[in-house]
């Protein structure tokens, strides 16, 4: 994968926001009702360069960098989706949005699923993406990947386009190794979201990879706590999910490259659309 593949062919409208002492950074792009889009660990926003033209053809899409990502300077406070979920809120409040959809991928799905959490009464429609909700839903061998992030990695990933982007956009280049152990710290940490999940207000699409780095089963699982795959839905869908959930695994794909599919756009703009 190259640098390139990851980057839009037009740029965006490019601002900060000084938001909860951290100095976010968003790009701005097309018209319509607006959708909120969160980038995976160690990326950015430019990562879904390639799906930014179908979004943004009937939404404004405000592509934002989160914590220490991107042209976003990191801050003196751990890497952690609640606090980058607040981030993403203050945002929406910042720019005097009304109800965005917020959509997520990776760590940005996460962060989506926790701003639906902590602050529904401004999320309208909620998209979250190769986003497990518990720590223990991914295979072990990637756990033990995940084990090996930090600072000292820095130099194997010279090549990566993670790295390439960084020394490219980030305001300090030389902080990779601190973003990397920040980023290991990070996902050392357990979590299971379950509970906060069975409780989202939000209408949810929960989107995975068939080959992503949990099962499928978990994504199941997770529809099935917003009352989803528990019943026929009904000739008229009398009986799908009662706040308006829905499950999409895509099929030929993986955690890595989900992101610039057509059919992640797709399916978020057809679940985006639908009428409440």
């Amino acid at each position: 994968m190259t640098a390139t593949e990851w980057t839009a062919e037009t740029a965006g409208s490019g601002r900060y926001a000084e938001v909860n002492g951290v100095n976010l950074y968003y790009e701005t792009y097309g018209t319509g009702s607006p959708m909120v889009l969160l980038h995976g660990g160690l990326g950015s926003g430019e990562m879904f360069g390639p799906i930014i033209p179908a979004l943004a053809d009937h939404h404004q899409v405000i592509l934002v960098d989160l914590q220490g990502h991107g042209r976003t300077a990191d801050v003196d406070r751990p890497l952690d989706i609640r606090l980058m979920a607040d981030d993403v809120a203050a945002l929406i409040d910042h720019l005097g949005l009304r109800k965005p959809a917020v959509v997520g991928y990776s760590l940005g799905g996460g962060v989506a699923l926790l701003v639906a959490i902590r602050h529904p009464e401004k999320v309208g429609r909620l998209v979250a993406a190769s986003a497990h909700v518990s720590r223990d839903a991914i295979y072990p061998e990637m756990l033990q990947q995940q084990g090996q992030v930090s600072g000292a990695a820095a130099e194997f990933m010279k090549d990566t386009p993670m790295y390439e982007l960084y020394q490219r956009v980030a305001p300090h280049p030389e902080h990779f190794p601190k973003l990397l152990d920040k980023i290991g710290e990070a996902m050392a940490q357990d979590f299971d979201f379950s509970e906060d999940v069975r409780g989202l207000q939000v209408p949810t699409l929960v989107v995975a990879a068939d080959a992503d780095m949990a099962p499928p089963s978990h994504y199941v699982e997770v529809f099935k706590l917003l009352d989803g795959g528990l019943r026929d839905g009904g000739w008229q869908g009398e009986a799908r999910p009662k706040g308006g959930h829905a499950l999409a695994i895509l099929p030929g794909l993986t955690h890595y490259d989900i992101f610039l599919s057509p059919l992640f756009a797709a399916v978020t703009l057809a679940f985006l659309d639908q009428e409440s």
